[in-house]
């Protein structure tokens, strides 16, 4: 047994993380831009009904917004990685040993002399060529290209949960009490979300919360005067 067996491998960690930090960030957008709709919404009118249908046309919306966005996102980003895996499949094919010369030299510059160099281009090139030039030129894993379904799915899912949060907070008490507790709910969560993002990106949590909190507060304000103003005009 190796010392790291079970490890899960740097890159993969990478991977993951900003797939769980993406995930939060689209839960923070939910929690925004739904809660500007409904508090906008309750600034100009005290009917339930209003609010609930502008809350969940928001997060509808918002969500297969979010979803469109990252699925065409992440397929042009795929059928560029596709293209440049033909390409150098071509580039294999039809000139292998500029190819092996170009793994010998990508691997000099990472620091091993030209003896060694030599010997892992050729034992990588006679284990998996492809992946072997994919990974060291392009960055690529040719069995694990991004998904733009999985990420279209994961924006959709984060995107909801966030929203849910400022309309439930919003539909549950009375007009006297809706405002100030959709605030409230609104403000810790983006705490939550703040520090949570800082801490998967090694950021400084305060500034990051800060940020979060002040960004939602004034969205809420804003969006409330100005359904507030509205009300009173019709």
């Amino acid at each position: 047994m190796t010392p790291h067996e079970g490890e899960a491998h740097h890159e993969g960690v990478a991977s993951k993380l900003n797939w769980l930090r993406a995930g939060v960030l689209g839960a923070n957008d939910g929690i925004v831009s739904v809660a500007g709709i409904v508090v906008g919404v309750a600034g100009a009118s005290s009917q339930r009904s209003d609010i609930a249908v502008a809350g969940v046309a928001g997060l509808v919306a918002g969500a297969l917004s979010m979803a469109a966005g990252e699925y065409v996102s992440v397929s042009t980003q795929r059928d560029t990685e596709k293209a440049l895996i033909a390409k150098e499949t071509a580039e294999l094919r039809d000139m292998p040993q500029e190819e092996l010369e170009e793994l010998t030299q990508i691997y000099q510059a990472k620091g091993l002399d030209r003896d060694l160099a030599e010997q892992v281009a050729h034992q990588l090139t006679e284990h998996d060529a492809l992946a072997a030039h994919a990974d060291a030129e392009l960055n690529i894993d040719p069995n694990e290209l991004t998904n733009p379904w999985e990420a279209a799915f994961a924006s959709f899912l984060a995107f909801t949960v966030g929203a849910a949060l400022p309309l439930a907070a919003i539909l549950l008490p009375g007009p006297t009490w809706r405002v100030p507790i959709t605030f409230i709910a609104v403000l810790i969560a983006l705490v939550i979300t703040g520090s949570v993002s800082a801490r998967l990106g090694d950021a400084p949590v305060r500034p990051a919360v800060l940020r979060n909190v002040i960004g939602g507060a004034l969205a809420m304000a804003i969006t409330y005067g100005i359904g507030h103003a509205i009300g009173l005009a019709i």
